[in-house]
């Protein structure tokens, strides 16, 4: 009864850890070396040719370029402690579901019907994740408020 005790806390305690450290590596990489990860990634997962690989480079260098420059106006924003105004909000929003649908008619062109398909199948399934993740963090917040 022991050793399964103590196996259940060292099994829960790596778990753990390594949930931990998955979060670090992602702050630590550069653009570039984002870049790389994300088509390396995209090129496996879709089966990509070196030419298909190289033109998704292009498409990722300045979506990452885009995020980063949106990160940065976050931190600003909080810096300075000044919320957005609605109006703010919505353009913004607008411009990025403009953003976001530029960059699906440049995959469009890039990927084959069936890697397009795929690649929708794959961004819609980090979408569900994302929800998840974010609806989990909600629900321990509101735990931890009571």
């Amino acid at each position: 009864m022991k050793k399964l005790f103590v196996l259940a806390l060292l099994l829960v305690g790596t778990t753990t850890f390594a949930q931990e450290r998955m979060g670090e590596n992602n702050d630590k990489l550069t653009p570039e070396q984002r870049v790389n990860l994300q088509v390396k990634k995209l090129t496996k997962e879709l089966n990509l040719s070196d030419k298909q690989a190289q033109e998704l480079k292009e498409i990722v260098v300045k979506e990452i370029e885009q995020r980063e420059g949106r990160k940065a106006e976050i931190q600003a924003r909080k810096a300075e402690k000044k919320k957005m105004a609605s109006d703010e909000m919505n353009a913004r929003k607008m411009k990025f579901e403009e953003e976001k649908k530029q960059a699906e008619e440049r995959m469009k062109k890039i990927l084959t019907p069936e890697q397009f398909s795929k690649w929708t199948e794959i961004r819609k399934a980090r979408k569900e994740k994302m929800a998840d993740r974010i609806e989990n963090r909600m629900g321990e917040k509101l735990e931890d408020g009571k």
